[in-house]
């Protein structure tokens, strides 16, 4: 097959033998491959098998018709069928069954056994039933037996499988259910017996058969059963006197020591941990099996097959001294005789010697000593312990098998034979190919066995082939099948044989196992079926049809020496129960009185051949058993087991055979449904179907193939090829397919892209045009408001600026005004001294009071030392104030200069604070301006504003392609017209600079002014004929008037709810500091009448200011008007108030 990139290959693995997954890269001879658990496998091409793509979920019930029929096509469709719980699988007639490790219902019932009668092979799934009945239908249409061979590993289910065989021929072939021990029946019940006795626990199976069973069923005319008979094939006699962990001695054992508690008296029995033969392993019990409850079942199953009660309780007696014997030990005595060790010993040999009804001393005598017969006399030779002990072990074997041998020809004989019957149908239970860590006589024969039964199976199966190439009428005489002959000459050639050699060797008394194994080396060391390992001594290795297996020849001697040894014959021979005295047969006369040497491999070996010979005279079939794994549980399947297993079965050796012929073949109907797609002319053409399938393989190339009568048979590796080429055509046309798919696709795609791109479009250039839309009525909006506040803003600076122009000319009238009245006055000197005087007299009593007041108001007076002496400080300001307002320059109201000096308060816990509410709303903008800053602000605020032109650009919905050369064109016009706006813009910003600057050197000049004007009155106060009353007197007029009106201000502030900045300072007028003791007094007076919180101060530089708080509290309103008037009236009677 051509395995290119992408193709599903089968890989090797370590662990799960074979693991599917794709090609990713081929160089060369080798490819790398992507399993299907994620591992990248880079292997030879060689070692990669074609995946079937197109095989069935379920997998498929016969094997043959997998498309590729190699082992992992095998191995994955044996898994596949055992997840879905179908156990039976065919490989053509050859069925396989795989243990399920459990129960499954309806699977074995008399509704489904009458759905397999009559039916022809592959009508229906896969069973045992079929392949009994195909057995049963051939015996009775053809007149010629049949044989099913049931072979496997231990535990695979041979047994259970031989159980069904003989209960389906017991339903086609049984008498009525009224007749009572009928032969089928005994023939099932007969398994209990031998299974008791014949069956044990090993590594691998709770139930191996130690033994092969031969049962034949024989028919009369009419497809009737008329009689059975079992034969047995090589117990394994040594498993009585040795075992290894964790297995069991054979299941009697175990069973009569859970008899009945009368019973175990009897025999004199106990815990089977004391008895020597079976606590050589610490296995006792079985999980799930009660000895007790199958000891019942085992007699039971005996009456049911003839077996007298005085013949169970012989039997079980026998069973009994085996245990006891094999506690009797020995004790060197002397140099080379040996005697019992103990007491313990001494009873065991007694109960023996009981159980056996024999004589005691005679029994010590046949375990202690032997007999050597010269042609003069015999003498008696005394055994040392080990020859002792292997005598022992000698003497129970013999036992154990001569009871064996009675069971099963009590079982015949029960069972009864048809000498008349001339068809017969043979179920072979025997046990599969072993090969153990440790592998002994017992293997090698177990194996030799499975050789011969391969070299069988394969020439039926290459028989079988024979037949459907001979129906369809086809070539196949150059056809060759692989054969182990070779194998089997190795083992049974005679003379020159494994098991010659070893008969050989048995001969003579001195020969050990090296010398058998040195003997195996010189003989076989040229042989291709033989190995010797490596650093090995006693080993030797044969290379079987299922694998290599490793013997180990240390006990090959021993076991396959079967001695009659004539004291243990004698000895049996005489017992006072018939029983065991008819298992020991006396001597002939001619027999000589020493040990006759007989050997169980050439025993064996003519039973294998007899065996064979059955047979070959009948028509096979084949039931290979398989476990799925080795802990023996359900729903688990090892790859690696099953396939060795596969292996050691012969079934991959059939498909091997298969493969050297034609292993694939379709009727042409299939093959031209499958492959027609190669040449589709061919369909088109009104031809037959075989001319048809001719011309599909010539078009593609291939030869070799055969045309039959009804199929077209295929050469290994042609059915691949035909998929590949068949994967390769599909995989081309689908690259067509999918490339105007995904052109479609792709085109449908852009379409779709380019609807939503253009409504995603429309959308957003709407959502733009919405929001220029917007964005040009708010700035519309803003520059209206903007011209509003800035209109507001101006015409508040203005009445300020009017306000103070107003006082300011007020004070300077007022000024005039008393100059003018104080020339008036000179000539009412007197008058104006008696006024002073009365003010002094109302001015000492106020002094009196004001007194009074200092004492509380201690801190108050210290406070207010401290703001006369920070006057001083603020002289520049205020006169840099006062210089603003002579140029009408606007004074802001709520202004805070950045230094004030600070004023404390005392009685600010008198008054309440005023609501939150009122505060929150009444909040001033705390945004203050110098009066540079103010001037350039005013200024500013007269030039025109600019106004945020509106672009007018016409909005569209959607922009072709055609006009956005244009619309980016008009962009840039617009960009260049806004860059040309801002040079104008920044051109203005630096002429408002020059302008500010110019405003500024005229603030100087004006600052320069208001100096001089104090100067002047510094000089006016400086006058020595002019008296000081009348100008003090003025002076306290015009401070009295301001304060009147700031007063006033608070007032209506207060009622208009409007805050007035805290602690403002308002300069007056500046006085030397002799004048500012005179005004004291009116200081306290408006301090304590007009607002308590106030405070009326002198600054360093002798500047007269007044500080009040937020707002005036409504209690405090009527009595400041009062008091002001009052206070006024009473300096000033004449003035307006």
């Amino acid at each position: 097959m051509e395995i290119t990139v992408g193709s599903h290959v089968w890989v090797e693995d370590q662990e799960l033998a074979w693991v599917d997954g794709v090609v990713t890269s081929v160089n060369g001879n080798e490819a790398e491959v992507e399993t299907i658990n994620g591992n990248q496998v880079t292997t030879k091409l060689s070692k990669l098998y074609p995946k079937d793509m197109e095989a069935p979920d379920t997998g498929v019930d016969d094997m043959t018709k997998l498309s590729y029929l190699h082992e992992p096509a095998v191995l994955h469709n044996l898994a596949t069928r055992y997840g879905i719980k179908e156990i039976y699988t065919y490989c053509g007639n050859i069925l396989i069954a795989i243990n399920p490790f459990q129960a499954i219902s309806h699977l074995y019932d008399t509704e489904l056994m009458d759905s397999y009668k009559g039916a022809q092979l592959g009508d229906r799934s896969p069973h045992v039933f079929a392949i009994t009945d195909v057995a049963y239908r051939a015996m009775n249409n053809e007149g010629k037996s049949n044989s099913i061979l049931v072979s496997g590993e231990s535990g695979a289910g041979k047994t259970e499988t031989t159980k069904m065989i003989m209960r389906y021929l017991a339903y086609l072939g049984g008498h009525a259910a009224a007749e009572a021990r009928t032969v089928e029946r005994k023939v099932l019940e007969s398994n209990p017996v031998l299974e008791a006795f014949g069956n044990a626990k090993t590594v691998r199976n709770n139930n191996s058969s130690r033994f092969g069973k031969f049962v034949e069923i024989q028919f009369d005319a009419c497809g009737q059963i008329s009689g059975a008979a079992i034969r047995t094939y090589l117990l394994e006699k040594s498993r009585v006197c040795q075992i290894s962990e964790p297995e069991r001695n054979y299941h009697c054992f175990y069973l009569l020591c859970a008899a009945p508690p009368k019973e175990i008296e009897k025999y004199k029995l106990g815990d089977p941990k004391s008895f020597h033969y079976l606590n050589q392993s610490s296995c006792y019990e079985l999980v799930g099996v009660d000895d007790s409850h199958d000891y019942l079942a085992t007699k039971k199953a005996m009456d049911i097959v003839g077996i007298s009660v005085e013949e169970q309780d012989a039997i079980f007696r026998i069973v009994a001294a085996i245990l006891h014997l094999g506690n009797i030990a020995f004790a060197l005595e002397g140099e080379d005789s040996s005697v019992l060790e103990d007491d313990k010993a001494k009873f065991h040999l007694q109960v023996t010697a009981e159980l056996l009804m024999c004589d005691l001393e005679a029994l010590e005598t046949a375990l202690c000593k032997r007999n050597m017969v010269t042609p003069e006399e015999v003498i008696k030779r005394s055994l040392d312990p080990l020859g002792a002990a292997i005598s022992r072990d000698g003497l129970a074997k013999t036992i154990y098998a001569r009871l064996f041998d009675w069971l099963v020809k009590k079982i015949n004989v029960s069972i009864g034979q048809d000498p008349d019957s001339k068809c017969l149908i043979g179920v072979l239970d025997i046990y599969g190919f072993e090969s153990f860590k440790t592998s002994s006589f017992e293997q090698f024969c177990i194996n030799f066995t499975n050789e011969k039964l391969q070299q069988h199976f394969n020439q039926h199966v290459f028989k079988m082939e024979q037949s459907v190439y001979q129906e369809e009428e086809i070539d196949w005489s150059y056809i060759d099948f692989v054969d182990n002959q070779d194998v089997l000459d190795l083992i049974e050639k005679k003379p020159g044989g494994i098991i010659s050699l070893l008969d050989e060797t048995c001969m003579f008394p001195k020969s050990t196992h090296e010398t058998f194994a040195q003997k195996l080396y010189q003989t076989f060391k040229d042989h291709k079926r033989f190995v010797k390992p490596k650093l090995a001594r006693t080993e030797f290795t044969i290379v079987h049809y299922a694998g290599e297996v490793q013997y180990q020849c240390d006990q090959f001697l021993d076991k396959n020496k079967d001695y009659i040894v004539p004291e243990h014959q004698e000895l049996l021979s005489t017992s006072k129960c018939s029983f065991i005295a008819s298992l020991f047969p006396s001597l002939n006369a001619e027999t000589p009185k020493s040990g006759k040497f007989s050997s169980i491999g050439s025993r064996f070996k003519l039973q294998l051949q007899q065996l064979m010979d059955i047979l070959n005279s009948t028509e096979p079939h084949y039931i290979r058993c398989i476990k799925p794994n080795s802990d023996l549980r359900p729903e688990i399947f090892e790859n690696v087991s099953v396939l060795q297993q596969l292996r050691s079965g012969g079934v991959l050796e059939a498909i091997r055979v298969k493969c050297e012929g034609y292993p694939t073949n379709r009727i042409f109907s299939e093959f031209l449904e499958r492959f027609s797609i190669l040449v589709p002319e061919v369909l088109k053409e009104n031809v037959e179907e075989n001319v048809a399938c001719k011309s599909i393989m010539e078009k593609v190339g291939l030869s070799n193939y055969q045309i039959g009568k009804t199929k077209i048979f295929l050469r290994a590796g042609q059915m691949a090829e035909l998929d590949g080429r068949k994967a390769k055509l599909l995989g081309e046309s689908a690259k067509v397919i999918q490339k105007q798919v995904r052109s479609r696709i792709a085109r449908k795609c852009y379409v779709r892209i380019q609807t939503a791109s253009i409504c995603i479009q429309t959308v957003l250039r709407g959502q733009l045009a919405c929001e220029s839309l917007k964005f040009r009525k708010r700035t519309a909006a803003a520059v209206k408001i903007q011209k509003s506040a800035r209109r507001k803003s101006a015409s508040r600076k203005y009445t300020n600026i009017k306000s103070s122009a107003i006082v300011v000319q007020t004070g300077i009238r007022a000024m005039v005004a008393r100059n003018e009245f104080r020339s008036k006055m000179q000539n009412h000197s007197a008058t104006i001294q008696a006024a002073t005087e009365e003010e002094e007299k109302d001015s000492g009593k106020e002094e009196e009071d004001i007194g009074k007041e200092e004492k509380d108001n201690g801190k108050e007076e210290k406070d207010v030392g401290k703001e006369e002496k920070d006057v001083g400080k603020e002289e520049k300001d205020v006169g840099k104030e006062e210089k603003d307002s002579g140029k009408e320059v606007e004074e802001p109201e709520d202004k805070e200069p950045e230094k004030q000096p600070t004023v404390e308060v005392q009685e600010k816990e008198e008054l309440p604070d005023p609501p939150v509410a009122v505060l929150e709303q009444n909040k001033p903008d705390k945004t203050y301006v110098s009066p540079d800053k103010e001037q350039e602000v005013t200024e500013e605020s007269n030039e025109p504003y600019h106004i945020v032109e509106e672009i007018s650009s016409p909005i569209q919905d959607v922009l072709t392609a055609e006009e956005l050369p244009s619309e980016v064109e008009q962009l840039k016009v617009l960009l260049i017209g806004e860059k040309k706006r801002a040079d104008e813009y920044q051109k203005k910003h630096a002429e408002a600079q020059e302008l500010s600057e110019q405003r500024r050197k005229k603030l100087e000049e004006t600052e320069k002014k208001v100096h001089q004007l104090q100067e002047s009155l510094n000089r006016l106060h400086q006058v020595q004929n002019q008296p000081l009353h009348p100008l003090l007197e003025l002076i306290t007029l015009i401070i009295r008037t301001t304060l009147m009106l700031h007063q006033l201000a608070q007032i209506l502030h207060f009622q208009l709810q409007v805050v007035i900045q805290p602690t403002t300072l308002v300069p007056v007028l500046k006085l030397p500091r002799c004048m500012l003791k005179m005004l004291q007094p009116l200081k306290l007076q408006v301090l304590r009448t007009v607002i308590r919180r106030g405070h009326l101060m002198t600054t360093s530089d002798g500047s007269l200011c007044f500080c009040f708080i937020l707002s005036i509290d409504d209690r405090y309103k009527h009595n400041f008007s009062r008091e002001l008037q009052c206070r006024h009236a009473k300096h000033n009677p004449n003035s307006y108030t």
